[in-house]
């Protein structure tokens, strides 16, 4: 099972590595090996979060995800998106755009680094959405007790979430964004309005598309309980803790646009860190576009292992990650953080959660509890 979800990962990364070796020699090579790891380490949380949504979907969306969706997250993200960026932020043609990210290698780095304010607003805003969403929110299974049951109480106010993200955002914009250092100069530009614009467009964004699918999801879920009561076959199955897997059509769709863009919400870190190894398009490109095939096989990896079902305490830490990036992403308006320091924050907390997802399923069978996972039983772990 291994070698056939990870068979393109380690495919494409054997083919890459030598394509770079070819083109760059032996630094071109350490260079997009590097930019590799740098992808996988800093999006590994992603991988957690997006094995979550998928495991709802349809064999059918899942391939696409995998097809499709890689096309989108290499080619859109990792080589188009950064030129759009520029085009728009330096108010250039795109053929002038696509000019300077592959004949200008420094005013390329510069435009996407001055573009960063923007970026870093929009998918901080989307993430901390996707982070408040989930504390908010009453369910059965907690892993920080203590913080997580007063946060689902305050979650009873429907529009909480969007009022903290508005917060956090105006606070941003008025501290960091004020003062934002000019990327290889002296001195410092006022960005707020700019901050202020972007981080709106990423909490609309995520209303948009999240509400879109959650709207679809719901019909489904209330179609299938419908033909339940007469008796007739679901358009949906259940999962064993009850929830809807194989979602089809339009449900399946937005939810499709969601993964996608909560994995460009991740990408804008990476792409950003990739320019403190390389300003080179297509290095960066080829880096990050291997590490993320990584990420889309252990999605899949996780899914078709059941492990979310199994160490149920990985979600909890996933979306933490999830809102530490977020707050991190606000911060490198104005404050550089080294990528070391952002990947570390999600792989400990995974994890931590890893583990107390272990010691759970320990007790469960001491106990006698019926609750263990099945991959403790098999393991003996």
């Amino acid at each position: 099972m291994l070698l056939k979800t990870f068979g393109w990962s380690f495919a494409i990364t054997a083919a890459g590595l030598a394509l770079a070796g070819v083109l760059w020699g032996w630094q071109g090579l350490a260079v997009v090996a590097i930019l590799s790891v740098l992808e996988i380490s800093l999006s590994f949380d992603n991988a957690v979060i997006n094995a979550g949504i998928l495991r709802k979907m349809n064999p059918f969306w899942q391939k696409m995800f995998l097809t499709l969706g890689i096309l989108i997250a290499v080619f859109g993200m990792r080589l188009v998106f950064p030129v759009v960026i520029v085009a728009i932020t330096a108010k250039l043609g795109p053929i002038e755009a696509v000019k300077v990210a592959l004949q200008d290698h420094e005013r390329y780095e510069s435009l996407v680094t001055s573009a960063h304010p923007a970026i870093a607003a929009f998918g901080g805003m989307f993430l901390l959405m996707i982070f408040l969403d989930f504390i908010f929110e009453d369910r059965d299974i907690r892993w920080l007790e203590w913080l997580e049951k007063p946060l689902a109480r305050l979650g009873k106010l429907d529009t909480l979430s969007i009022v903290v993200s508005l917060v956090v955002l105006l606070v941003a914009a008025t501290t960091f964004a004020t003062a934002v250092p000019v990327h290889g100069g002296e001195g410092t530009v006022d960005k707020a309005s700019t901050v202020l614009l972007a981080g709106i467009g990423g909490l609309v964004t995520y209303l948009i598309v999240g509400g879109v699918s959650g709207f679809f999801e719901d019909r489904l879920e209330e179609a299938e309980d419908d033909d339940e009561e007469e008796g007739a076959q679901s358009p949906a199955k259940k999962s064993g803790n009850g929830a809807i897997v194989g979602l089809a059509g339009k449900a399946a769709f937005f939810m499709f646009l969601y993964l996608e863009v909560i994995d460009a919400s991740f990408s804008f870190d990476g792409v950003i860190g990739a320019f403190a190894i390389t300003n080179d398009i297509f290095e960066m490109a080829l880096g990050l576009g291997i590490g993320a095939m990584y990420i889309r096989s252990l999605t899949v990896f996780l899914v078709r292992k059941g492990a979310l079902d199994d160490y149920v305490y990985l979600e909890h830490g996933a979306h933490y990650a999830i809102g530490a990036l977020a707050v991190i992403l606000l911060v490198t308006i104005k404050y550089e953080i080294n990528e070391v320091i952002t990947g570390l924050i999600g792989v400990v907390l995974i994890g931590l959660a890893f583990w107390s997802s272990v010691v759970r399923n320990r007790r469960a069978l001491a106990s006698g509890d019926g609750s263990g996972s099945k991959a403790e039983v098999s393991s003996g772990v």
